[in-house]
C-alpha cells in the first residue's frame, strides 16, 4: 500500500466536491487530507468540515509551508503557477485538465517537477475508465481499422449534480474575480497572439476544457496523430478531421443545451468488427461506461453484438489510486506531464488549423522538445 500521503486540495468547486474530495475520503489509507483551499472562504470551511481536513485556507500560498507530500490543483484557469510553486516546495502535483493554457506553460511545469524530483500527473480520468481499458485490450486485434468516429453531445451539467449537497461559492471580492479573468486573457493572448476573440474562446473552452478528454483518450488508444486536416470551431459545433497512423478520425462536438442528456461515443470501425465505447456524464459517480462489440461473417447476413459492463469502479477514484502508486513506486504516472503537454500542443495546433485553414503535420509533437 505504501505511505499515507499528506495532501492539500486547491480549488473546491463542483468537480472537487462531487468527485475528488469524496474519493480522497474513501482512500483514507492512502491519503490524509491536510488542507483545503478555495477563494470562497464559505466553500473552504464547508469542505474542511465535510471531508475532515485539518485546515481551510483561502490563499494557496499558505499551503506550501505545511510539509505536504502532494497537492491537487483543481482550480479553473491555468494550473501552471500553483503547480510550479508546489513542485518547488517539494510536493508531488496532480492537476485537473486542462494542464495549462499553452505549450510554453506546460514545459515550465514539467521542468519544475523534474528539477524538484517530484511526480506531475494530469487528471484525464477517461484513461482510467475500466471500459476504456477493456477497449485497449481488444483494439490491437481489430484488423484493417478504417475509420474512428468520435461524437460528443454536450448538455447542461446542472441536472447531473443537483442531487449532491454542493456548497455554492460566496464572499469572493469582485476585484479578485476580475483579476483572474484578466490573467486568463493574458495567457490566451500569449498562447494565440493575434487570434480573434472567438477563436481564443473556442480554444479555451471547447478544446482545452472539453475536447481535451477526447484527444487524450484517442492518443491513449492510437498514439500520436499524424495530421490535423480540418478544424472548424464554434460555440455550438466543433468539427475536426485527423489521421492516426493513416487511419481517418472524424470528431464532432455539439452543444445541445435544451436536452439534459449528455452522450459520448468512440467508434472504431473495421470491415469485420466494430467497437463502440459509450460514456455517461462525468458527474455521475460509479455510472459505468458501456463497450459494444460487434462482428459478423464476410459476405453473409449473420452478425452479432454484445454490450459489456466491465466494472462500476469510478475512473476519478482510479486515477487517485494511480497518483498514489506512482509516488510510492517512484515512477511516472500513466497520464504524466509529458502526456498532458501532448494534449495542450494538439489543442494549440487545432486552433491554428482553424485560423489558417492549413493542415498541421505531427500536431501534438511540441512536447518532444522537453528533456526528461
Amino acid at each position: 500500500m505504501g505511505q499515507r500521503l499528506r495532501v492539500g486540495v486547491v480549488g473546491c468547486g463542483v468537480i472537487a466536491q462531487v468527485m475528488h474530495l469524496p474519493h480522497l475520503r474513501e482512500l483514507d489509507d492512502e491519503y490524509e487530507l491536510t488542507a483545503v483551499c478555495d477563494i470562497s472562504p464559505t466553500v473552504a470551511e464547508a469542505c474542511m468540515r465535510e471531508f475532515g481536513a485539518a485546515r481551510a485556507v483561502s490563499q494557496w500560498q499558505e499551503m506550501l509551508d505545511m510539509r505536504l507530500d502532494a497537492v491537487l490543483v483543481l482550480t479553473s484557469g491555468s494550473h501552471a503557477p500553483i503547480a510550479i510553486a508546489a513542485a518547488e516546495s517539494g510536493a508531488h502535483v496532480f492537476v485537473e485538465k486542462p494542464m495549462c493554457l499553452s505549450p510554453a506553460e506546460g514545459r515550465a511545469m514539467i521542468e519544475a517537477a523534474n528539477r524538484a524530483g517530484v511526480q506531475l500527473m494530469v487528471g484525464t480520468m477517461k484513461r482510467y475508465d475500466p471500459a476504456y481499458q477493456r477497449l485497449l485490450e481488444l483494439l490491437p486485434n481489430v484488423e484493417d481499422l478504417r475509420l474512428v468516429r468520435v461524437t460528443t453531445l454536450e448538455s447542461p451539467f446542472e441536472p447531473y449534480v443537483r442531487h449532491y449537497p454542493l456548497v455554492a461559492p460566496n464572499g469572493v471580492p469582485p476585484s479578485m474575480l476580475e483579476a483572474l479573468r484578466e490573467d486568463d486573457d493574458r495567457r490566451l493572448e500569449a498562447a494565440l497572439p493575434g487570434a480573434d476573440e472567438e477563436t481564443r474562446y473556442c480554444y479555451r473552452w471547447m478544446l482545452l476544457d472539453n475536447l481535451v478528454h477526447e484527444f487524450n483518450a484517442l492518443r491513449g488508444a492510437l498514439g500520436e496523430p499524424d495530421r490535423v486536416a480540418f478544424a472548424e470551431l464554434s460555440r455550438r459545433v466543433v468539427a475536426i478531421n485527423m489521421t492516426f497512423n493513416g487511419v481517418e478520425c472524424h470528431l464532432s462536438w455539439v452543444d445541445l443545451p435544451g436536452i439534459a442528456r449528455y452522450r459520448q461515443e468512440f467508434m472504431f470501425l473495421a470491415p469485420g468488427q466494430r467497437l463502440t465505447l459509450t460514456l455517461p456524464s462525468p458527474y455521475l459517480r460509479n455510472m459505468p461506461s458501456e463497450l459494444t462489440i460487434e462482428g459478423g461473417e464476410s459476405g453473409g447476413s449473420h452478425s452479432w453484438s454484445r454490450v459489456e459492463i466491465v466494472s462500476y469502479e469510478e475512473a476519478f477514484k482510479r486515477e487517485l489510486v494511480e497518483f498514489h502508486a506512482a509516488i510510492c513506486e517512484e515512477r511516472a504516472p500513466r497520464t504524466d506531464g509529458i502526456d498532458g503537454l501532448h494534449d495542450v500542443a494538439l489543442c494549440h495546433s487545432i486552433a491554428r488549423v482553424h485560423l489558417t485553414g492549413e493542415a498541421a503535420v505531427a500536431p501534438s509533437q511540441l512536447a518532444s522538445v522537453v528533456e526528461i
